[in-house]
């Protein structure tokens, strides 16, 4: 398969600080790519080396097989990156920033595609308004429009629904599923685990500038120890005392009880009936992407 992203023994400091650390990474065409990690991770300074605004202290960063340093030009034109930050020039319209950015690429007669764009991000009726006069969420959706002015086959997203109201976030995510359908390679970061694990293929996480997870999302969640949690609301509101023993938790008025496989929710059933308690709501909660980065990073890959 046709790698989009090869990045080799990617190194970074700055000063005494180390940012990156051997960073090797292949991603491939066509996927859907969540880079996941806590503030400091490294995240954005990865991006920041892969879109060429950071030159890395060693190692090298290929898109389509183009060096980003040696053949930057030609990098650039297969890449489009949506920043995390809000940046915008508050002196021209939506529609006319779009015109601005094609020409940064040198393309001309692009209105067909910016109209396309502007109609698939449901920004026909703001194309005419100035940009300091847009919403937060509006901001992002025109970010992302020129990120795709030029049809990159490759696009980043660093936080692209921070700040977004559902709406909004539901209907870019739409949006940026078919593109991936379409065939372009998405590579995403985000706070929002449950995003990720919706709409993602594979996960790499990152902590203190090294990749400590690299897998698909399925194959992480398996790994996870930390069994299963069975809520309970019930009537009367107490536990027998065989399961008190148990140490549960409460939220919400829900008991939240630990199991470790399935076979154990009929004994907590059996305590129950014998006790004549009566279950008034029960769900299972399984692990999920969000055990597996809390599992991860808890751990100290220093040490």
């Amino acid at each position: 398969m046709t790698v989009a992203i090869e990045i080799n023994q990617i190194c970074k400091s700055f000063g005494q600080f180390c940012a990156l650390d051997r960073i090797d990474l292949e991603i491939r065409k066509g996927e859907f790519f969540a880079l996941l990690g806590p503030n400091g991770a490294g995240k954005t300074t990865l991006i920041n080396i892969i879109a060429g605004l950071v030159i890395a202290d060693s190692g090298s960063v290929r898109i389509m097989e183009q060096h980003v340093v040696h053949q930057y030009r030609q990098a650039r034109r297969l890449l489009g990156v949506v920043p995390q930050e809000l940046v915008f020039d508050p002196f021209f319209t939506v529609r006319e920033t779009l015109e601005i950015q094609s020409g940064y690429y040198g393309i001309r007669k692009n209105a067909a595609w910016i109209e396309e764009i502007i109609d698939r991000l449901s920004l026909s009726d703001k194309a005419g308004i100035n940009m300091r006069a847009l919403s937060g969420g509006m901001k992002r959706r025109v970010m992302v429009a020129q990120a795709l002015v030029h049809k990159p086959p490759v696009i980043i997203l660093d936080e692209p629904t921070a700040g977004v109201d559902v709406e909004l976030r539901q209907s870019l995510w739409g949006f940026i599923k078919q593109l991936n359908l379409d065939g372009h390679t998405i590579v995403l970061t985000t706070h929002y685990l449950e995003e990720a694990e919706a709409l993602c293929n594979r996960v790499a996480m990152l902590k203190q500038g090294r990749i400590i997870a690299l897998n698909n999302i399925q194959e992480l969640i398996n790994t996870v120890t930390v069994g299963y949690t069975l809520r309970l609301r019930l009537q009367p509101d107490s536990l027998p005392p065989v399961l008190q023993e148990k140490q549960p938790g409460c939220h919400n008025g829900f008991y939240e009880l630990k199991i470790d496989t399935y076979e154990q929710i009929e004994t907590v059933l059996a305590e129950l009936r014998q006790s004549q308690i009566r279950i008034l709501e029960m769900q299972l909660q399984q692990p999920d992407l969000e055990d597996v980065f809390v599992n991860l990073m808890r751990q100290n890959i220093r040490g």
